[in-house]
């Protein structure tokens, strides 16, 4: 496995599982995913026992605000999105996660001595996918 910077990322939004658009300005991102479990443990057990159940994901991205980028605007709490994620760029021999979810919130910040901000959270409705360019 390579050690790569973060640098060349790129994260793609879209309203259809094809043609999806880079997300101008972003700044990070992040996939977040966990697994619920199911206690078994019966009496007479000396130990917790469980068993994998449901999975769920998170998508978070982070962007300088711009209101003329139209995958910015896209992303309104509520919206169902498809996105593709590449850690590494969107170069061949490459890595990426794609899925779908629903925009559960979208904030823009600023303060007086910076730049305006906004970050996009994702709930995956779809297993994320992990494929190569």
């Amino acid at each position: 496995m390579a050690i790569t910077t973060g640098q060349t990322g790129v994260v793609k939004v879209g309203d259809t599982n094809t043609g999806e658009t880079a997300v101008g300005s972003v700044r990070s991102f992040s996939i977040e995913t966990s697994a619920d479990t199911v206690e078994q443990t019966v009496m007479g057990n000396t130990n917790r026992s469980f068993l994998p159940s449901l999975t769920s994901a998170t998508v978070s991205i982070e962007a300088y605000w711009d209101d003329t980028d139209s995958e910015q605007l896209a992303l309104d709490e509520g919206e169902i999105i498809f996105f593709e994620i590449y850690p590494q760029g969107d170069v061949t021999s490459k890595k990426y996660y794609t899925g779908a979810g629903v925009v559960t919130s979208r904030s823009i910040t600023a303060s007086f001595d910076g730049m305006v901000e906004a970050s996009f959270t994702i709930q995956a409705s779809t297993a994320i996918t992990e494929a190569t360019v």
